[in-house]
């Protein structure tokens, strides 16, 4: 359904904090084309809108129009640097891929968390034979709305896939897999069900509170992978809109963002309970805006300990164009 349909009954705008600030709702967004970067397209709105309205659709159609209009470039400022970086990814390396399965780590979870990287790029070579490429998914180009570099991305990812004679890529972060599996024709498979089937990993005691990631909050697809893993159904953590990064909308409100990231902390706090999450944006960003006690839940399926690396991050990043396995 699209914005027309709204009834402006202000239910988004209450559990959207990008919304309440500028006291406005999905439906009247069309006339706000100066905050579509501001929004953290977390699908909030979508999930809690009673006429079944995506407003994450909406808003990224915005900037795919805006930047249309623009020729193809972006007109909003500040992005330079993450798509220099992205839309022909400089850190691409594809020296270490075998044919049939690979490991695709994407961007963020080896910069935070280069030694788990290492670590789990040995295990699946030694135990199955995988190999590896470094790439960047996408998403970041396609969230700016620049769908011309977005359609080059997955164009390029594929040809170098078919290439190398790859089936299989196995990703370890929510938003390629969410990203990419409907874009590519290769099997697109989770970290968890991977190691489900090669008989991997240790099973986690207690009810663990885990705080889904923004691609993986509605179907819950890769939380179900992990389920194997758990003794008990975990308890969802909903309390805080996004991690902080999800849009690209970070640094146009830094304020929001810090807020959502102590939300959750504060019901952590509350409840005495850790939170896990299984995206490295989510915890990079919760360390680095001060909430340590947030654990990626797949080093403790592995048995890794290894705490985000936010101060070294782009060079950890850098380093994957020249790993050599």
């Amino acid at each position: 359904m699209k914005s027309k349909e709204c009834v402006h009954c202000g239910k988004c705008t209450r559990y959207c904090k990008f919304l309440e600030k500028y006291k406005i709702d999905i439906g009247n967004m069309k006339d706000h084309e100066d905050l579509i970067y501001h929004c953290f397209l977390c699908g909030k709105c979508t999930a809690v809108c009673p006429m079944g309205i995506d407003g994450r659709e909406i808003i990224l159609h915005m900037r795919q129009k805006q930047v249309q209009k623009n020729g193809g470039k972006m007109r909003e400022k500040g992005y330079d640097m993450l798509i220099q970086e992205k839309q022909d990814y400089i850190f691409a390396n594809y020296k270490n891929q075998t044919k049939n399965s690979v490991l695709f780590p994407g961007c963020n979870f080896p910069s935070f968390f280069p030694k788990a990287t290492k670590q789990i790029i040995e295990l699946l070579r030694k135990e199955a034979g995988i190999g590896v490429v470094f790439d960047c998914c996408g998403k970041p180009i396609a969230e700016l709305g620049l769908l011309d570099k977005e359609n080059e991305i997955i164009k390029r990812i594929e040809e170098r896939l078919e290439k190398a004679g790859i089936e299989e890529i196995i990703l370890l972060c929510p938003n390629c897999y969410h990203f990419l599996k409907p874009r590519l024709k290769v099997k697109v498979v989770s970290i968890y069900e991977k190691l489900h089937e090669l008989g991997l990993g240790r099973k986690l005691l207690g009810k663990l509170h885990i705080f889904p990631p923004c691609p993986d909050r509605e179907s819950l697809e890769i939380l179900q992978d992990i389920r194997v893993f758990l003794e008990e159904k975990p308890e969802i953590i909903d309390s805080a809109q996004c991690c902080g990064l999800g849009g690209c909308a970070g640094g146009k409100e830094p304020e929001l963002a810090g807020d959502m990231v102590r939300v959750m902390a504060e019901e952590a706090e509350n409840t005495k309970n850790r939170i896990y999450t299984y995206c490295a944006s989510c915890s990079g960003n919760f360390v680095r805006k001060g909430y340590l006690e947030a654990e990626h839940i797949l080093l403790s399926v592995l048995g890794l300990t290894e705490k985000p690396d936010t101060k070294k991050s782009i060079i950890n990043r850098a380093k994957t164009k020249y790993w050599r396995g």
